[in-house]
């Protein structure tokens, strides 16, 4: 994990200081304990030192169902982190389609059972959501537009349940935003709350999810809407751009 070449404005932010890896990888070992913890079963992807953004495994792939999807990644200092994941399933004689047209990345994919939110992005294309809805059609698929300047949808909405979700507002035109209201019971993140990530979240069952200590507000107020809260601080790990759900590829969903 390291800042080599700056691809988003957190890392633009970071540059000067740039990543503490040690203390980055203490603190992705408390999460995995914490994800170990809660019954979850943890893998680890071999790391490769020519991927400084590999730590971001959301992005390399995603699981539609019973369907692998391993993505297309856009950014040159990317590509190629996906082999090894595509090794890894491999070597586990685990079925994989390997997205072919335009770039798609996991950070852009939120999937609600039988629904699927596709971020319209930098990074993920319309070519690559139009290979999806002709490959799954039994998905209903909606396309979300929002703000350039931020890297990926789950940066600013997350799907926390059947019926509630956070969203940073302002990342949106109302039209999308009176989209997602009507779906879903909104929980707004502030300006501030954004920057550190606070919709990027883990859900882990149960009304359970893994947050940011110091993302005091949103955590409260998930608390009182009966969510438990478990923080966990990987401060130096979104120095990177990246929280909670960037950091994991769920394999299996219950």
């Amino acid at each position: 994990m390291e800042i080599r070449e700056i691809i988003n404005e957190t890392q633009r932010h970071f540059a000067g200081e740039n990543i503490d890896v040690q203390k980055a990888m203490r603190q992705h070992h408390a999460f995995m304990q914490t994800l170990k913890n809660g019954k979850i079963d943890v893998f680890l992807l071999p790391p490769r030192h020519t991927f400084p953004e590999q730590v971001f495994t959301r992005d390399i792939g995603f699981v539609i169902g019973k369907t692998f999807v391993v993505s297309q990644l856009k950014r040159a200092v990317r590509k190629g982190e996906e082999s090894v994941l595509i090794r890894w399933l491999i070597e586990r004689k685990i079925p994989f389609m390997k997205m072919e047209k335009g770039s798609i990345e996991g950070g852009d994919v939120l999937i609600d059972g039988q629904t699927i939110w596709f971020g319209d992005s930098d990074r993920t294309s319309m070519m690559a959501i139009q290979e999806i809805r002709d490959t799954l059609d039994q998905y209903t698929i909606h396309t979300i537009p929002f703000k350039k300047e931020f890297l990926h949808l789950d940066c600013v909405f997350n799907i926390l349940s059947p019926d509630e979700a956070l969203v940073y507002p302002k990342a949106f035109e109302k039209k999308e935003m009176d989209v997602l209201a009507n779906r879903y019971h909104l929980i707004e993140v502030s300006e501030e709350e954004q920057f550190t990530l606070g919709t990027n979240v883990l859900s882990i069952g149960k009304k359970t999810v893994i947050s940011l200590p110091l993302n005091r507000r949103i955590n409260e107020t998930l608390r009182k809407k009966g969510y438990t809260v478990i923080e966990v601080d990987i401060s130096e790990i979104i120095k990177s751009g990246g929280s909670f759900r960037c950091i994991t590829l769920p394999l299996l969903r219950k």
